[in-house]
């Protein structure tokens, strides 16, 4: 892939790390090498391990300053990247887990909703939706993302509140499935991974599409109707 955006295949496992040497904000051009990334493992035909190349963070969340200045066209072609990313994600016919270790803002909050399996590591860190805290409404693809799977009473806190989530929180609200000790990351990934390899990938693809109809629908139709909004 690139230097930000790198792709390892290996035993059916595609490793994806983001990396952009800082703190993984999402531009359109890194999510564009991210939705190559996920076509390159659909072709390999092969599970997602999704992880941050960076020790303390897992995404900052969007480049925010084409959306604060009102770049009309650059928040355009950002928010389309954004869309086509979650809806790779939520439609990859293999499994997507997810290892975060550390901040997760939106956009690194909508890859953790999209993907099958959440990891996260005990810390000192926030996940969450804060657009609301810094002056943008929640897009409605994203609020439709949340309700797939979120409690709402977490969901009402994080995106009509901003208030973003420590670990422990975000494995109650929904934003992760598990929890382990920084050190047991890897191990971790190593035996979900495993244990996932052993179901049939056909009936999985085949459940998880319709499983996921709805909500591949409702993102879709907001991001559409969004964009055409701002055209």
């Amino acid at each position: 892939m690139t230097d930000t955006v790198t792709y390892d295949y290996r035993d059916g496992r595609a490793t994806i790390t983001i990396d952009d040497g800082k703190v993984n904000v999402m531009t359109a051009d890194l999510l564009d090498q991210f939705c190559a990334a996920v076509d390159q493992a659909q072709a390999d035909k092969a599970m997602i391990v999704l992880r941050s190349g960076r020790e303390k963070v897992f995404s900052a969340g969007f480049d925010v300053k084409p959306l604060a200045s009102r770049d009309v066209e650059a928040s355009r072609k950002l928010l389309e990247a954004g869309v086509r990313a979650i809806l790779a994600l939520l439609q990859h016919p293999f499994p997507v887990v997810a290892l975060c270790q550390g901040h997760a803002y939106p956009m690194g909050a909508f890859l953790l909703l999209a993907s099958d399996v959440r990891i996260g590591t005990q810390g000192d860190y926030r996940i969450g939706m804060n657009e609301v805290a810094i002056g943008i409404a929640v897009p409605d693809f994203a609020l439709e993302l949340a309700r797939h799977r979120l409690l709402p009473s977490w969901l009402h806190r994080t995106a009509a509140l901003g208030q973003m989530l420590l670990p422990a929180e975000a494995l109650e609200a929904g934003f992760l499935d598990a929890l382990v000790e920084p050190a047991m990351l890897d191990n971790a990934a190593e035996q979900v991974t495993g244990q996932l390899q052993q179901i049939d990938m056909a009936a999985h693809a085949s459940t998880k599409q319709r499983l996921r109809a709805g909500v591949v629908a409702a993102v879709d139709t907001a991001a559409r109707e969004r964009l055409m909004a701002s055209a």
